[in-house]
């Protein structure tokens, strides 16, 4: 097995699922710290956005050929997670108990794309230097994959797992903020 099919591996089966869990993880300290009674809809709409801009460069990566348009699409976003993600503890912090828990689920949850874009870009580094040579003709499309990483049941399993612990849980979380904000008359 070549470094490129271990990094794969790492990618499909450690980190993929660790950034699952650590989301899952810290919708369980939102839910102990009462998110919907503290700082509430506003915060719990920041992580269903933190959710779709690592979402969408993970799906984008699992189901198309990496091409620029991708890796620019995924660098994007990763910028944009950023500031969301400074953007929820400045406003969480002040507002609700952040748990040496949820400390740990950030630093998994803002890591983990990092390092998890990283490894894409070693795997195709003749895009990467596409990217940076400004040599972008016929790479500015959406190609569909010919070949799933993982195969096509690896792609089912993780889209089944991403909904149970990343999807119905903050949507569950939104909701709960959402009739709280209007059982209580708060903005």
């Amino acid at each position: 097995m070549d470094s490129t099919h271990v990094l794969m591996n790492l990618l499909l089966y450690v980190f993929l699922p660790l950034w699952g869990i650590a989301g899952f993880v810290d919708w369980l300290c939102h839910r102990a710290t009462h998110i919907e009674s503290t700082s509430g809809l506003i915060e719990s709409l920041m992580h269903s956005l933190m959710g779709v801009q690592v979402g969408l460069p993970i799906l984008l990566c699992l189901l198309f050929r990496i091409n620029v348009l991708i890796l620019l699409i995924c660098l994007f976003l990763l910028v944009m997670h950023e500031l969301v993600a400074h953007w929820d503890v400045s406003y969480a912090s002040p507002r609700r108990k952040i748990s040496i828990w949820e400390m740990h689920a950030h630093s998994y949850l803002a890591t983990l794309p990092f390092f998890m874009l990283s490894m894409v870009a070693v795997i195709n580094w003749p895009v990467v230097l596409n990217l940076i040579s400004l040599n972008w003709q016929g790479q500015m499309s959406f190609v569909p994959m010919e070949y799933y990483h993982g195969g096509k049941a690896y792609i089912w399993a993780y889209m089944i797992f991403t909904v149970c612990v990343g999807i119905v849980p903050y949507i569950e979380e939104n909701i709960r903020c959402l009739r709280y904000q209007l059982a209580h008359g708060k903005p």
